[in-house]
């Protein structure tokens, strides 16, 4: 029988041979970083690895092996690219980011736009975000707001990007990779959907209720309990309740805030309806400069990849490697692509750490296209 702790013994002295190896190759992969420094030449040569891993799995014995040989190269690779890259910074050789760092931003007196009308919650938002000091006005679409601000005549829009219930805003995402502007900011608020009536109105009159999409399916349990209730989909909650006004009709219903009614004139027909009780939307503050606070905390990225196992791993691995704290990964197809996605990455961190620089510089060099969105803070969360 074969004796496990002579095994282990022999795993044992195996694996300190290869954390010998392990370290003498990095040290050669340092001498490689000084020429690339000196000469300019890049970090990472696709074709040099490719020829080198197929090498390798040639010498292995066995399917599996080869497989193990693959898997283990590729990360011995990877591992030495992030350490060149590191030295790179060390030594100076930073890529030039667009971005700008400002003590604060010019929020005050600015010009902002959002989407639906006053008492929606992207109203609430940025009354949050902004006070008081702004001129603000309202479109119909998110992708007017975001042509208001390429345009220059608005200086911020005001976005939904996520809810805690719905989850994303798909459409947002994909906005955001076709204009070339940045996220400044995030306000989160409280959503507290509530049924609106006509005064004089009775919930058993009810018979057809709007909302926005995400309203309704935040609700969706309560709407349920009413299966007879016709459901309709408008552009925003408030933009329900203004149709309930305009339209008088005693057996129509709206699903928005409490502000909304009472900004229309429309009374609470049933409370707490929605069934997460900590329902919450994040917006985004979008503005057309590349700018940042010095005390900024948060980064918003995208990426392409290429169609190759393993690369999604290998992008986030830069994250992992610098120590940075990845908060949050979307992914979303990119058009005209069949089965390849584009992935959207936060995560913490200063757009003037080496740790998030090393980073950038990876991801950058090896995804078929990277951007980053913005560097902001965290907004603490509002009731509205």
């Amino acid at each position: 029988m074969v004796d496990l702790q002579e095994c282990r013994r022999e795993i044992d002295e195996i694996d300190d041979k290869i954390l010998r190896l392990f370290e003498k190759r990095m040290q050669v992969c340092e001498d490689v970083a000084a020429y690339k420094i000196k000469t300019g030449k890049k970090v990472l040569d696709p074709e040099r690895e490719r020829v080198k891993i197929k090498t390798l799995k040639g010498k292995a014995h066995g399917a599996f092996n080869a497989s193990g040989v693959e898997e283990l190269f590729h990360q011995l690779m990877a591992i030495s690219r992030k350490r060149q890259y590191q030295l790179l910074t060390e030594n100076g050789i930073e890529e030039e980011l667009d971005y700008e760092m400002r003590d604060k931003l010019p929020l005050a007196q600015s010009t902002v736009v959002f989407q639906g009308v006053e008492g929606a919650y992207s109203y609430a938002a940025m009354r949050a975000y902004f006070g008081d000091e702004i001129t603000s006005y309202h479109v119909n679409t998110w992708r007017e707001a975001m042509e208001e601000v390429q345009s220059g005549k608005a200086d911020y829009a005001v976005l939904p990007i996520e809810n805690s219930t719905a989850g994303i805003v798909a459409d947002i995402y994909d906005l955001l990779t076709e204009y070339s502007l940045y996220i400044a900011g995030e306000q989160i608020i409280r959503v507290e959907h509530v049924l609106l009536g006509l005064p004089g109105a009775s919930l058993d009159q009810i018979r057809t209720v709007c909302s926005h999409p995400q309203g309704l399916a935040q609700c969706s349990k309560f709407l349920e309990e009413h299966p007879a209730w016709k459901t309709i989909q408008v552009e925003n909650t408030a933009g329900a309740a203004k149709k309930v006004h305009e339209e008088g009709d005693l057996t129509q219903a709206a699903i928005a805030s409490r502000e909304a009614g009472r900004l229309f004139g429309l009374v609470p027909l049933e409370e707490n309806i929605c069934h997460n009780g900590k329902n919450v939307t994040r917006f985004i503050i979008v503005e057309k400069n590349p700018v940042y606070k010095k005390n900024a905390g948060k980064i918003s990225i995208f990426f392409e990849l290429p169609h190759e196992s393993g690369t999604l791993y290998s992008m986030l691995s830069h994250i992992i490697y610098n120590g940075l704290n990845m908060t949050k990964i979307e992914s979303r197809p990119i058009p005209g692509k069949t089965w390849e996605y584009r992935f959207f990455v936060d995560f913490e961190g200063n757009l003037k750490e080496s740790a998030v620089k090393n980073a950038l510089r990876g991801l950058r060099a090896e995804a078929n296209r990277m951007r980053v969105l913005g560097n902001y803070e965290l907004q603490g969360e509002e009731e509205s």
